[in-house]
């Protein structure tokens, strides 16, 4: 489905953009873990350097006209971001925060040196360690004043809520984040699958485990929000806050109330460096992935040239990241994450859903499944896809669009406790909304124009299948040069068409214009077609 190339293209560059910033929220992760190896974590006071007169460690009895800070507050705004005003002030570069982006990306290039082989080998504990971290979280908090007051209000239902579309957008963003849905993550990492995976099941299994494990994450934070608002006589949805605040402010102010609080600040921060990795080796594998895909003949041409990409690529990371390690960094980041997180990855699900469905077709898509796992999907599956997930997405965005907000972010220490953001700023949110959409429509029209309508899009590729039986053009020095298939059947001079081809009439020699694709720097004379065995 050449067509709809610009979906890749646009599923990548927000898969990237989403790399770029979250390397810097992981950074945040292991400055935190290593400021705490000492016998008090530097945010329990207001004794520091970085602290101003309106830090209060108690903030029981603080009218709500008066200005008053936390101990967390201070220390992640003033002495780990050292903010400024506004993203027009950059400020200067944090250099602890430069070493820490610098160890996320060395260990991130470590990790996939030699791609998905070096990965699989760490999925398995990042993948199961947070899990024990969690439950040892919970237990603990629990057991504190307040603990199950939090759980209680998570699990208490606020039917008004339901009304509200914001809500439902936040939730839609949620899911395609948690589940890594139009980023292209899962298609990265599914075609390093067997061809006959049982999809149906990972399909079943991922979202429930997914959706268990936020449920189950919700209760640890919800237990410490309701041991910080038992501290501070406060309500629980005073006490929260959302985005990088609740996980760099509120939860290591209730860390730092907590029996050891050092000990468990260490493990707490190494559990979220851990489940950041996780999410960041599959961004990054995504993006190298693609791009040495596109260009085979270059970049797979040895193995040492594959090395020595994916170190430019961690290398120019790192560097495209350092703007959000300055005093303006966190305006930088969330106006990333608001343009990337949004709008394009609901557009990208919309497009994804038509191309499937309605261009290439439910059949076709229903039988390449039977193909893959011996079954077609049910008739639930097929209305999903065709009709309730593409009027839901629509009615999401449509929602989202009317309802637009300018882009500001929540920051206690500015003034009012919002930051809102200049008109070149809201400028360049669009204009990065923008990118994957154009990239969507620009290739369309390129590959319309010059391959036609819609009746290719609707077959396969003609080496979709096994990887034993698909069609794979190799490289050979033998002399002569002659068009060879597997079952040294070979006949000079007969033309076989691309039907014939997929049809499994092999018996001939094949000539170079009846082939579709072309390896990237292979001439047709060291090219040797292996036997397709269609039946």
């Amino acid at each position: 489905m050449n067509h709809v190339t610009g979906l890749g293209i646009a599923s990548v560059f927000i898969e990237g953009a989403i790399a770029l910033y979250y390397s810097v929220i992981i950074s945040y992760a292991l400055y935190f873990m290593f400021a705490s190896m000492r016998a008090e974590v530097p945010w329990a006071n207001c004794d520091n350097d970085w602290n101003t007169e309106y830090c209060l460690v108690n903030h029981t009895g603080v009218l709500n006209n008066e200005t008053a800070y936390t101990p967390s507050q201070e220390y992640f705004y003033n002495e780990v971001l050292n903010i400024t005003d506004g993203i027009d002030n950059i400020g200067g570069i944090q250099p602890k925060l430069v070493a820490a982006l610098a160890g996320v990306w060395l260990i991130t290039f470590l990790v996939l040196l030699k791609g998905v082989g070096s990965l699989g080998k760490v999925v398995y504990f990042v993948a199961i360690f947070p899990y024990f971290m969690l439950t040892a979280l919970l237990v603990n908090t629990l057991m504190l004043e307040g603990g199950v007051d939090g759980i209680i209000y998570l699990f208490t239902p606020k039917w008004d809520y339901l009304l509200k579309v914001q809500v439902w957008r936040d939730a839609a963003v949620q899911i395609f984040y948690s589940l890594g849905c139009c980023a292209g993550g899962l298609i990265t990492m599914s075609s390093f699958n067997n061809f006959n995976n049982n999809i149906r099941r990972d399909a079943l299994l991922i979202p429930i485990i997914n959706g268990a494990t936020s449920v189950y994450a919700a209760c640890v934070v919800f237990a410490a929000l309701g041991f910080m608002a038992a501290e501070n006589n406060a309500r629980i949805e005073d006490i929260a806050e959302q985005g990088p605040g609740l996980v760099f402010v509120v939860y290591p102010e209730a860390i730092s109330r907590m029996p050891l609080p050092s000990l468990w600040a260490i493990l707490f921060f190494f559990m979220m460096t851990v489940l950041g990795f996780g999410s960041q080796f599959s961004h990054v594998e995504t993006v190298i992935s693609s791009i040495i895909d596109e260009f085979p003949g270059v970049l797979r041409a040895s193995a040492v040239r594959t090395i020595i990409f994916r170190a430019i690529t961690s290398a120019a990371y790192f560097l495209a990241a350092l703007f959000m390690v300055t005093g303006a960094g966190m305006y930088i980041l969330n106006l990333v994450d608001a343009s990337v997180g949004g709008l394009p990855l609901v557009i990208v699900g919309i497009v994804e859903c038509i191309a499937l469905q309605w261009v290439y077709g439910s059949r076709n898509f229903s039988e390449n499944i039977e193909d893959m796992i011996g079954i077609k999907p049910a008739l639930y599956w097929r209305l999903c896809w065709k009709f309730i997930s593409p009027v839901v997405l629509i009615f999401v965005l449509i929602m989202s669009l009317v309802q637009y907000v300018p882009i500001y972010y929540e920051m206690p220490l500015a003034e009012g406790g919002t930051y809102y953001y200049p008109d070149w700023c809201i400028a360049l949110e669009w204009i990065i909304v923008a990118i994957p959409i154009l990239s969507i429509i620009g290739m369309f029209l390129y590959t319309y124009s010059r391959k036609g309508g819609f009746q290719e899009a609707s077959k396969s590729a003609w080496d979709w299948g096994p990887e034993k039986e698909r069609n794979i053009f190799r490289t050979t020095s033998e002399e002569p040069p002659l068009y060879r298939c597997k079952s040294e059947l070979s006949f000079v001079g007969t033309e076989i068409n691309l039907n014939d081809l997929q049809s499994g009439n092999t018996n001939y020699s094949y000539q170079w214009n009846d082939i579709e694709e072309v390896p990237t720097g292979k001439s047709k004379e060291n090219s040797v077609l292996s036997k397709p065995t269609w039946n």
